[in-house]
């Protein structure tokens, strides 16, 4: 691939994307599509529900950095069928048809939340501010444990993940799946809740770049992205071991007590 690959980020005007472009612009050659303007690269302005829209802008792409999604009204399911799910096969069938070599999908944490909800859960007690640390009777989560969504949004999000599967195993297209963490405009906790899935702008970043950077040979995987925290009960282990990746960051810094839960 001569000179930087060129990668078409969707969603480009929300966090993730902002800090993609600040960040990795030496890189990478990004382009965008977003509903709201991007000023400073090839930018088109345009709904991810638009298929024609999405086709144009991945013409001549390597890679397509997946971020757009339903991400004001996470239980409105008519939202998240068109944009979270619509959207995302949009995105797939054009990368596709345009020959684009690998995707990197923008899953979430959410698509295993929902372990939070049982009575006694370990998880929902990390969350809640009733355990600092899990205990050693528990065991940490990890890809290959069931999903379990909180949400509309999850549900949305698995499709991606499950969509991304079919496309690598049909087309041979890399689909790359990262299951954010909480990352923040503050780069810190907002609640009580964010303590075990907090991932630090610097943390996310760099999954960005491994993923989108991967070995020809990751194919289809699926990476959770969280920083060090004592809270944390995903495993991370797979990120580390397969993409090398290195997290520094750690909600450990901050004090729980000045937030809500």
């Amino acid at each position: 691939m001569a000179g930087r690959p060129k990668v078409l980020i969707t969603g480009v005007s929300g966090l993730i994307g902002g800090l993609a472009l600040r960040d990795l612009s030496d890189k990478y050659e990004f382009s965008g599509l977003s509903r709201r303007p991007v000023a400073g690269i090839v930018h088109t302005q345009a709904d991810i529900t638009d298929l024609e829209k999405v086709r144009a802008a991945s013409h001549g792409m390597d890679m397509v950095l997946h971020l757009a999604a339903e991400t004001q009204d996470y239980d409105d399911w008519d939202k998240v069928m068109s944009n979270t799910m619509g959207g995302t096969l949009n995105m797939y069938r054009a990368a596709q048809e345009a020959g684009v070599k690998r995707v990197v999908f923008m899953s979430t944490g959410s698509t295993m939340c929902g372990y939070e909800w049982y009575e006694g859960s370990p998880y929902g007690k990390l969350a809640a501010n009733e355990l600092q640390k899990l205990p050693a009777t528990e065991k940490m989560l990890s890809y290959l444990d069931p999903p379990r969504p909180d949400s509309f949004y999850g549900v949305g999000k698995l499709f991606g993940e499950n969509t991304g599967r079919l496309f690598s195993d049909k087309y041979g297209m890399s689909v790359i799946c990262i299951r954010l963490g909480a990352v923040l405009p503050g780069d810190e906790p907002e609640m009580v809740r964010h303590f075990p899935g907090y991932l630090s702008q610097g943390d996310a970043v760099q999954m960005l770049d491994k993923c989108l950077g991967a070995p020809d040979s990751v194919r289809f995987d699926i990476f959770d992205a969280i920083s060090e925290n004592s809270r944390r009960w995903r495993d991370t282990g797979h990120a580390k071991d397969v993409l090398g990746w290195r997290p520094t960051g750690s909600s450990d810094r901050f004090d729980p007590k000045a937030l809500s839960v």
